[in-house]
């Protein structure tokens, strides 16, 4: 933990009194409840996991599509907590399936559940199919697991979102938004709570965690240096969730507060520290060929390749932000966590056409990128996506 702290650039923890004044009443109700754990082999869903195994749960199923994150999960958990009393297991199942739906008949009996799945990656854009798994991850099982635990008088559904959702610039940060309107009309029926934070240091994926596979591979960092952001340590975000996920009340959306703890600092930065704390000295290459020539030689003298360079791909945004200036705030509840306080403001028969549309598309098997971008400004008419033609995955 502390490691991770230094490298985005802080030296303590964010929730920790909102935790530990809290922490009585959390053991109450986690030692008591059931829970059911979606997406929870994932660097969030890991989190949350730990943070309620941790306390005793009654009952803890955990549903993730990735059968090798999930077998890691266990032997963190047993090498790290040991063992429950309670029910404690894992299930490799994609949510959107059929053996998924049987899974929950057969059972179905929680008292919250949290889901913590969906496609992340603003490269995950570029195409209309891996767009529309994007629509299918974020909101339509995001729909279908609510309607299931309402049916199972589920207690409370907690779902997470993104601090991208805020004025979003990308379909990735739009397709969040979209979801959180679904959940505003089903939060007339179960009581919902969710999350926008920060990028999760070093998460399965993330540009850090690339830097681990860089060093490892022997090959050279490659970072924007006009993109700061925000960030939270997995542990942090395992506590903001179930925080929300316990204390919200309904529609409820928990924030970090900024502070002197969280501020902003660049990917290029984060480099930099990081080659630091395993002995490097970045050197700063003018192109990718260099990086990866000199990566052959330079890592043996002390030194390791970087190539540090101004962002140009669609959906980066210039900044983060948390809420907008058209949401309420509760700024006085928790120290280090904020609320965004929401009324059920949706527009049924926008949600309704959103479904049609989508359906229509995947009865056909055959949609374009472009119809689902339409579809998009349609629901948030200033949603501000500039396509620049360029992506992630065509650098380095």
């Amino acid at each position: 933990m502390n490691n991770i702290l230094q490298l985005i650039g802080r030296n303590k923890e964010l929730f920790t009194h909102d935790i530990s004044s809290n922490n009585n009443e959390l053991e109450k109700i986690v030692s008591n409840s059931k829970f059911l754990v979606l997406g929870g082999a994932g660097s969030i869903g890991q989190a949350v996991t730990k943070e309620i195994f941790k306390r005793n749960p009654q009952k803890l199923h955990v549903v993730d599509i990735s059968e090798n994150n999930m077998v890691e999960l266990v032997r963190d958990i047993r090498s790290s907590y040991g063992y429950i009393d309670g029910d404690f297991q894992t299930f490799a199942l994609d949510i959107g399936s059929f053996e998924y739906d049987a899974f929950i008949k057969a059972d179905g009996q929680y008292d919250y559940v949290l889901n913590l799945s969906a496609l992340k990656h603003v490269r995950s854009e570029k195409d209309p199919f891996t767009l529309m798994r994007m629509i299918e991850v974020n909101i339509l099982n995001t729909n279908k697991t609510i309607e299931q635990s309402i049916a199972n008088n589920v207690k409370k559904y907690f779902c997470v979102s993104t601090d991208k959702a805020a004025n979003p610039v990308n379909m990735m940060g739009a397709s969040k938004r979209i979801m959180e309107m679904f959940l505003m009309r089903k939060s007339e029926d179960l009581k919902i709570s969710t999350a926008r934070f920060a990028n999760v240091a070093f998460s399965d994926g993330s540009l850090l965690h690339g830097f681990d596979q860089r060093l490892r591979k022997q090959q050279p960092l490659v970072a924007p240096n006009d993109i700061k952001r925000y960030f939270v340590t997995p542990q942090e975000s395992g506590e903001l969730c179930l925080m929300s996920c316990i204390f919200g009340e309904n529609r409820d959306i928990f924030f970090p507060k900024l502070s002197e703890s969280l501020h902003l600092i660049s990917f290029a930065d984060i480099a930099v520290l990081y080659l630091q704390q395993r002995g490097y000295e970045p050197h700063l290459c003018e192109n990718e060929n260099e990086a990866r020539e000199l990566a052959k030689s330079l890592p043996s003298q002390g030194q390791w390749p970087c190539l540090f360079t101004s962002s140009d791909t669609t959906g980066e945004k210039d900044f983060e932000e948390f809420f907008t200036d058209k949401e309420e705030l509760d700024m006085v509840r928790f120290d280090n966590l904020g609320i965004i306080k929401n009324d059920p403001m949706y527009n049924q028969e926008l949600l309704d056409h959103f479904i049609q549309e989508i359906i229509k598309m995947r009865s056909t098997v055959e949609w374009s990128k472009e119809g689902i971008v339409n579809l998009f400004f349609k629901m948030i008419p200033d949603f501000g996506h500039k396509e620049t033609g360029k992506y992630l995955d065509s650098k380095m």
